[in-house]
């Protein structure tokens, strides 16, 4: 399995970053995703299984992009990063 990111994937991350730090969500966010860092796998495939009653409610242009970025391991650890990069450069 590959644990790197490619550049897509770094580019959405960011984008979910700007619009956590856009929201002033920027602790709750680290604090929720520092608390489930060991289950991202999980949770990537728990998105997948409730993937299509979600979309009968909300529009999913980029769940199951986000899903599919969350099954690898270094994913949580970049936003993480970002989230704290876009809060230093306030």
């Amino acid at each position: 399995m590959n644990n790197s990111l490619n550049i897509e994937d770094k580019d959405f991350l960011t984008k979910l970053a700007e619009e956590v730090k856009s929201r002033r969500l920027t602790t709750p966010a680290i604090f929720f995703l520092e608390m489930t860092r060991p289950l991202n796998f999980v949770g990537s495939q728990a998105m997948v299984f409730f993937g299509p009653i979600i979309s009968a409610f909300v529009k999913t242009d980029g769940y199951y992009k986000a899903a599919e970025i969350f099954e690898n391991h270094n994913s949580i650890e970049f936003l993480i990063q970002e989230i704290e990069r876009l809060d230093r450069n306030e």
